[in-house]
């Protein structure tokens, strides 16, 4: 969330983030509900101060005639703070749906349209050439009985899936190496819930109700579903007030996702591109304003480092300011190379990395206290994907696959498996 202060100084820059990214707010409106809001506060403040003084003077010993009206004012007094606490309250309700419609700003940096119009920043590794004609990732899943979709569409529905066999162990190798490469940059490590109650879901502006939703709620409670830990891990830090020396913040955490995908389609929505649950190992850091952009640097670093020991080719690519979402100030994504992907072979994301700034630790009240200061400040915000699971998946099995079916598996990957390929049924 924006601070609502900052609407009035900052209102142009304001209008052209949101133009960037395609979005239509009530940049006016909003300012009026924030100026009314302030001017409720002044009178509410001024009235209790009245009072205040009244409650005082009626300590001191009255005139038999003063005490009625004495008490006639403290009881007008009482209705006014009331009745402006009451208005107040509805005020400040509409400026806060108001500024939940605001996205943050967007990183001068950031490329300007929609999806397509990314900025490519690099390519590590060349695309295989294969000597035979390779299968994409369901077709070899099945071939190898390493993921079965018909039992998952019979027994939950469509886009759930078993594991089974080696992509079973497959999988708990990808997050263990994802969290031996945490431990070893430094971040502590966590299993989160995989619920998350609804003003935490909320203050990480991953909570659009409606037809484009990506939230599955539990009926009668107020938990959602996590669509990742970035939920879980952010929401940890709620209502705290960290010292300086305690920053950076740097947590990683396992946890099952869960996203209804609604608006999906085409040939992303493929096997285990989009699916409705998976595993993935989340990074999250909380850092001083000043360290965020270093920060954001660090976790796609880690991001490559990930995908370098798969052996797997990709790219790094600036997402479009009409591409990001609503806490994003910039965001990186990895996209690998997949053969199976239409006609000979496209890529396909599977990491991203995004820096919030204080959009959502303002929602959080997470904040920090300099050395030698009494001011909190409100702490920046960062999230990166070590891994998601059924994507890595994808890139490993259509990657690594060879001309007999098998699948050899990479090399870092092998100390968790226990097996070097996938041999051919």
């Amino acid at each position: 969330m924006l601070d609502p202060r900052s609407l009035d100084e900052q209102r142009d820059a304001i209008a052209e983030s949101c133009r960037k990214r395609g979005v239509a707010v009530d940049i006016d409106g909003t300012v009026a509900a924030q100026r009314a809001v302030a001017a409720l506060q002044t009178d509410l403040n001024e009235t209790n101060r009245r009072r205040n003084e009244h409650q005082v003077a009626g300590k001191r010993k009255l005139e038999p005639a003063d005490r009625e009206a004495h008490a006639t004012e403290g009881r007008r007094l009482k209705d006014q703070v009331a009745s402006l606490e009451e208005r107040l309250a509805v005020v400040r309700a509409s400026l806060q749906e108001r500024l939940e419609a605001f996205p943050n700003f967007v990183h001068p940096d950031a490329p300007s349209g929609g999806e397509a119009d990314f900025r490519e920043l690099r390519r590590v590794g060349e695309p295989r050439r294969f000597d035979f004609a390779p299968a994409d990732h369901t077709a070899l899943g099945q071939q190898l009985g390493l993921v079965d979709f018909e039992s998952g569409a019979k027994v939950t529905g469509q886009k759930f899936y078993f594991l089974a066999g080696e992509a079973v162990i497959l999988e708990l190798a990808l997050q263990r190496l994802a969290l031996e490469l945490l431990l070893e940059e430094g971040f502590r490590i966590y299993t989160t819930p995989d619920l998350a109650r609804r003003r935490i879901v909320d203050a990480m502006a991953f909570s659009p109700r409606g037809p484009e939703t990506q939230i599955y709620s539990i009926e009668g409670t107020d938990l959602d579903l996590i669509g990742t830990a970035e939920i879980t891990l952010g929401g940890m830090y709620e209502d705290a007030v960290l010292e300086e020396d305690e920053l950076p913040i740097k947590i990683g955490g396992v946890s099952h996702c869960y996203r209804t995908e609604a608006g999906s389609a085409g040939r992303e929505s493929k096997g285990l591109y989009r699916v409705h649950q998976f595993t993935k190992v989340e990074m999250f850091a909380f850092t001083r304003p000043e360290d965020s952009e270093a920060m954001h640097d660090e976790l796609l670093r880690i991001e490559e480092r990930m995908f370098q020991a798969l052996g797997v080719p990709y790219r790094v690519i600036d997402i479009a300011a009409g591409d990001l979402g609503a806490p994003a100030y910039r965001k990186f994504d990895i996209e690998a190379w997949l053969p199976g992907r239409g006609d000979g072979g496209d890529w396909g994301e599977v990491t991203s990395t995004s820096n919030c700034t204080d959009f959502q630790a303002r929602r959080l009240r997470t904040r920090f206290r300099r050395k030698g200061s009494k001011k909190n400040e409100l702490v920046h915000t960062l999230n990166g994907t070590a891994v998601a699971v059924a994507r890595a998946l994808i890139a490993l099995i259509e990657n690594h696959q060879q001309a007999d079916g098998s699948v050899v598996i990479p090399e870092a990957l092998r100390p968790y498996t226990g097996f070097e390929r996938i041999g051919p049924r």
